[in-house]
């Protein structure tokens, strides 16, 4: 392999998948195929510690695979809420048809009908909004996790940037 002068495309920066770092299942494994300290070694830049770095970069791969985990593990959770509202759907749409062919009159099978679209309109909105809820609890606990990151990265870095400051 030509080795260039961008430490992004030699050694073991060349070994990472980035995708995989989304993926909770395979984060782990991608830490194990390289070495962090020789890829801080390759970004030698004056004053600053790279290892460290290295630290605060593989902290928020960890924070943005944990905030991946939690939105997955929240859509999971509507979509198997979604299931069974389609099942309760089914269920009380079988039962409303029963109720309608049991109404004697036009005008009981007419108020019947107002009724039961009624209660469905009313269990659609409540539907909607208990999955809303779900899903915006699920994804605002995982920009928190990643707001609170981004947060600790940048006084993180200042800190270290403070410190070789003193050095000098």
């Amino acid at each position: 392999m030509a080795v260039s002068g961008n430490p992004f495309l030699n050694g073991e920066f060349s070994k990472i998948d980035f995708a995989a770092f989304m993926d909770p299942s395979k984060f782990t494994e991608q830490f194990e195929k390289f070495d962090f300290a020789k890829v801080a070694d390759q970004f030698k830049l004056p004053g600053v510690d790279a290892q460290a770095l290295v630290e605060y970069q593989k902290r928020n791969l960890e924070a943005f695979a944990s905030a991946n985990k939690i939105a997955l593990e929240g859509a999971q959770a509507v979509i198997r809420r979604q299931a069974e509202i389609v099942r309760k759907g089914v269920e009380d749409a079988s039962k409303a048809l029963s109720e309608l062919n049991s109404a004697e009159t036009p005008q009981d099978k007419l108020v019947k009908q107002v009724e039961l679209a009624q209660e469905a309109y009313e269990a659609a909105v409540a539907n909607l909004k208990e999955l809303t809820e779900m899903a915006s609890k699920s994804n605002g606990e995982a920009a928190n996790l990643i707001s609170s990151r981004v947060t600790e990265s940048f006084g993180e870095f200042t800190g270290e940037v403070k410190k070789t400051a003193k050095k000098k």
